[in-house]
């Protein structure tokens, strides 16, 4: 069902900074959320308690949890009924996550073409691709570039999102590769304006930019 989905039209994924405190975090997704598909919690340095309470928060804001992946924590995803879980090459193994619980969808962050291929034979639902640019995120890491991502999606049958260095302005050309969407962390979580940074990601990647409701 997620796959159809992501395949209908392309998805704005927006990840938490670590740099905020849970009631900063709740406070702007609460803004933004008619403007994104999925809200990746990603707080390592939070324990289970605080990301099970952030979830808690995020609910009762209004935010569905057919929105919600939460990083890394599967039991924590599976227990409060997220939509998913987001793997990294420190986590488990995709096919350990998806035997265990079998209900959420699967992302796995990927950097390279062997990655992909490996998060694609373990049952991964979607990749996390990057990062395609230079990012504040990663100081001093250059990025995989326009070619490789354009590579990755061409050869891998998921879905993938392209992530590390997005701006509005970049959105064109990595559309153009194919990508069923794009993942921002500080160029909304930590824009001057939340709220307007995530219609400008929307509308990039919808022309249309026709305003949302709570539909989307």
């Amino acid at each position: 069902m997620f796959a159809m989905e992501i395949e209908n039209r392309r998805r704005l994924h927006v990840i938490s900074t670590g740099q905020q405190s849970r009631e900063e975090l709740v406070n702007i997704s609460k803004t933004i959320h008619p403007y994104l598909d999925m809200l990746h919690i990603r707080e390592k340095s939070w324990t289970g308690a605080e990301l099970i309470k952030t979830v808690d928060e995020l609910t009762a804001a209004g935010i569905p949890l057919r929105k919600l992946c939460i990083n890394d924590r599967a039991d924590i995803a599976y227990m409060k009924h997220a939509r998913g879980v987001q793997l990294s090459h420190h986590s488990a193994p995709v096919s350990l996550v998806k035997e265990r619980f079998p209900t959420l969808k699967i992302g796995s962050s990927v950097h390279s073409m062997q990655e992909a291929r490996l998060a694609c034979e373990e049952g991964a639902d979607f990749l996390l691709y990057g990062n395609v640019y230079e990012t504040t995120s990663k100081p001093g890491k250059k990025g995989t570039g326009i070619v490789n991502l354009e590579e990755i999606v061409l050869s891998i049958p998921l879905p993938v999102i392209a992530i590390g260095g997005m701006t509005p302005g970049r959105v064109a050309d990595i559309v153009r590769t194919g990508v069923k969407g794009i993942a921002v962390l500080s160029g909304i979580f930590l824009a001057e304006d939340p709220l307007e940074a995530a219609r400008a990601y929307y509308q990039a990647i919808h022309k249309e930019g026709k305003q949302l409701g709570e539909t989307i």
